[in-house]
């Protein structure tokens, strides 16, 4: 199926490494061309080099940290006409709750919920002016239950719901959608360290411990297993395209049926 992505421009935050990177692959194949964002030279670098070896001057790089207001005031100066905004940025860590301080709330509402908020501000006036766009937060499964281990980052996924959904009706009756998509466990880069050292800590493997994960921590989940991120690019390359016109102000859930319902 085309999708009708050739020749639009995305800038997916936080792409060099899992979900982030499997989204800019997915709108590469479908003839987009992406904007790669990393802090790191090196990984960006591979990234945007793997890019180009699918379609040639299809990727270009942005290294910076995109929760800063700097660099995404730089970005959108490099880059005004980014069509399709993709704000995947985010960061997670299991603490218990009375062990948060103030900064980890501030810090990860900073990452998580106003680097999404900034880059949209930013690139909205432009999309207006077109009657063209899409903007999508990379949410999460926690944002609707809350994980008792991690109660900071769901919060913030929780608030990417809210601002996705007031940003739609703000933008109603226009060309411009947006919406929220909710991955469920995903073996991403920093998902797939943080198993593997945990497996190693219990003497088991990943597929061991990936057992025990969705027999008593994710019981509810319906594929019994973490998710690829190439699985979730595929929806998230739907709702950037052409195609998802009617698709707007929702949260679309990829979570493998972690979420207990039918609604």
């Amino acid at each position: 199926m085309d999708l009708g992505l050739t020749g639009k421009l995305a800038l997916v935050t936080g792409s060099s490494a899992g979900i982030g990177y499997a989204t800019c692959e997915a709108l590469v194949r479908e003839g987009a061309r992406v904007i790669v964002n990393g802090r790191s030279s090196d990984s960006l670098d591979a990234a945007v080099a793997r890019l180009n070896t699918i379609a040639r001057d299809s990727a270009l790089g942005f290294r910076g940290d995109l929760s800063t207001a700097a660099a995404a005031t730089e970005v959108a100066r490099q880059f005004p006409d980014v069509e399709i905004l993709v704000n995947n940025l985010g960061i997670f860590e299991p603490k218990a709750f009375e062990d948060i301080t103030d900064a980890e709330w501030e810090r990860f509402f900073q990452v998580n919920v106003l680097s999404g908020i900034r880059l949209a501000r930013l690139y909205l006036p432009a999309m207006r002016r077109r009657n063209w766009g899409r903007i999508i937060f990379i949410s999460s499964e926690s944002g609707v239950q809350i994980p008792t281990e991690m109660i900071h980052y769901g919060v913030t996924k929780t608030a990417q719901l809210a601002v996705s959904r007031g940003l739609a009706e703000a933008v109603a009756g226009t060309g411009i959608t947006v919406n929220c998509v909710l991955p469920g466990p995903t073996k991403s880069r920093g998902v797939g360290d943080f198993v593997d050292a945990l497996a190693k800590q219990e003497g088991k493997t990943f597929e061991e411990f990936e057992k025990v994960f969705f027999e008593k921590i994710r019981p509810t989940s319906l594929i019994k297993r973490f998710a690829r991120p190439e699985e979730v690019a595929s929806l998230v390359t739907y709702v950037a395209s052409p195609l998802s016109s009617a698709t707007t102000g929702a949260a679309l859930r990829v979570d493998g049926g972690v979420v207990k319902s039918a609604f």
